[in-house]
């Protein structure tokens, strides 16, 4: 499944601190350099959705703080319940 999320770098901890808008924000210690906030992300996101690190990975936006992460074998049911349901777009 692809997740959009929201990565902030130079945080207090590394955290999924909920929706934020349509993506998911995640929060981490490291500071974008080298991909180490990227993978910090990726970790993150593996870490709250209980599967192994190796199953989260950047589709989209490597260098950007919106990212599309892939989770492989997780459901937007997984999600949902792990993270509640996103919020309704306006429009």
């Amino acid at each position: 499944m692809r997740i959009a999320v929201h990565v902030t770098p130079r945080s207090v901890r590394d955290e999924v601190a909920g929706w934020h808008g349509g993506e998911l924000s995640v929060r981490v210690t490291v500071p974008p350099e080298g991909g180490k906030a990227n993978a910090a992300a990726c970790a993150a996101l593996a870490r709250a959705l209980g599967i192994p690190k190796s199953a989260v990975s950047v589709a989209r936006g490597e260098a950007s703080r919106h990212k599309q992460l892939d989770a492989r074998g997780v459901t937007p049911a997984d999600v949902a319940r792990v993270f509640g349901e996103p919020p309704a777009e306006a429009g």
